[in-house]
């Protein structure tokens, strides 16, 4: 399970309003270090990305960056947060273009660009999602993956 204050929450919300700005999709990574327990969300992570109104892409130099940075801080991504224009769901490009992909790892959807969300409503506004051992992200409760703290 991942544990993340409200401060993280509210800094993943600004990047996501950023892409609304644009109109665009916005995808950022939760990073930490990983545990049996809960893993505590560190720091925001805003890869370099392609963008459109309904999907995210990360380009191969954007993920090498990204793979250097989390080796320099030794640091794992724990999961990847993402909007949408309207309703939160996983679509096919969400599935397609997961960066994270380890049995178990969480996927995060915030519904019209995170337009009225807060960090006091986050977790009911979002969809949430894990991936299966079949390789099939799985909706899930949100407080089953994540534990919102001051």
């Amino acid at each position: 399970m991942l544990s993340c204050s409200k401060a993280v929450i509210a800094q993943t919300l600004d990047h996501l309003h950023d892409g609304e700005t644009r109109n665009c999709e916005t995808v950022v990574l939760w990073l930490g270090r990983r545990s049996d327990q809960l893993q505590p969300v560190l720091e925001v992570y805003r890869p370099d990305q392609i963008v459109d109104i309904d999907y995210f892409r990360i380009p191969s130099e954007s993920m090498r960056a990204l793979s250097a940075y989390l080796r320099a801080n030794r640091l794992h991504i724990l999961g990847q947060v993402h909007s949408h224009p309207e309703l939160a769901f996983h679509s096919r490009a969400d599935n397609e273009w997961a960066i994270v992909r380890h049995i178990g790892a969480v996927s995060l959807v915030v519904p019209w660009f995170g337009r009225s969300t807060t960090p006091a409503s986050f977790i009911d506004d979002i969809a949430a999602f894990r991936l299966s051992e079949a390789d099939r992200w799985v909706g899930v409760p949100a407080p089953e993956v994540l534990e919102v703290h001051e």
